[in-house]
């Protein structure tokens, strides 16, 4: 940063990062501060507008736990639904897991493309309209498709909310914030659980749909959401854009 401020590139910090690793040496009085008291002040400091955006890009992550989760629970009733064999129960468990691996190989390209923010919305828009082919599938091979359309955004978001929460936050906490998409996915399997036990009792054909279903709202809140993010410094810095 300090040779792009030389050549009078017009760069701006994120709001509320008062750049402390630069002016923690100096106190209000002009006076030099002790290294130790440089990291005192430096240890509690947590970007507010980066925690925000690190906290909504990995909102993406609750989708894929959910969907870990809930399809423990779900299958057993889309078997007694649809009557299906233990041979499609495995290949519809399993596809989520391959799929994903189209999205994660395409969202690297599209991202560098469009920019990190919009690739979390393709994500999120990817997932929103496999959850409703899931919830509203009359067949299993409708079901199916809707999966496999769940999983290429699943991939999409493994790989896109990492990046961007660790080009967004600063060195001091980029740690601390890289690690929320994997407490997300985290929660996300818990919340597949406690679906599982909550939609239960609803009847045969009703509860799994509502199961697989309902994790349309989450991703309709992050689409939504990255409306009001920031995009990636590091992204628009390639793409030769200074001013923020």
């Amino acid at each position: 940063m300090d040779d792009m401020n030389k050549e009078n590139y017009d760069y701006h910090p994120l709001p509320a990062s008062d750049s402390r690793s630069d002016q923690c040496n100096i106190n209000n009085n002009g006076e030099n501060n002790s290294d130790e008291e440089c990291q005192k002040n430096n240890v509690h400091h947590i970007n507010k507008y980066a925690l925000a955006g690190a906290i909504l890009a990995s909102t993406n992550s609750i989708l894929l736990g959910y969907d870990i989760g809930v399809m423990s629970g779900a299958v057993i009733y889309i078997r007694q639904d649809l009557n299906i064999s233990s041979v499609q129960v495995e290949i519809l468990v399993g596809c989520l897991n391959v799929c994903s691996l189209i999205g994660s190989l395409a969202s690297g390209k599209t991202s560098d493309m469009i920019g990190r923010r919009f690739t979390i919305m393709i994500a999120a828009l990817t997932f929103l309209i496999g959850a409703i082919l899931m919830g509203l599938a009359p067949s299993f091979t409708f079901l199916m498709f809707g999966r496999v359309i769940a999983g290429i955004g699943v991939g999409f978001s493994l790989m896109i909310s990492p990046v961007y929460v660790a080009e967004l936050s600063p060195d001091l906490t980029r740690g601390f914030l890289t690690s929320l998409p994997e407490i997300f996915i985290t929660i996300g399997i818990l919340l597949g659980y406690v679906s599982n036990y909550a939609l239960s009792y609803l009847p045969l054909g009703l509860n799994w749909r509502i199961m697989l279903g309902i994790s349309a709202f989450p991703a309709v809140l992050v689409a939504l959401g990255v409306l009001a993010m920031p995009e990636s410094p590091r992204w628009l810095v390639m793409k030769g854009n200074f001013q923020l």
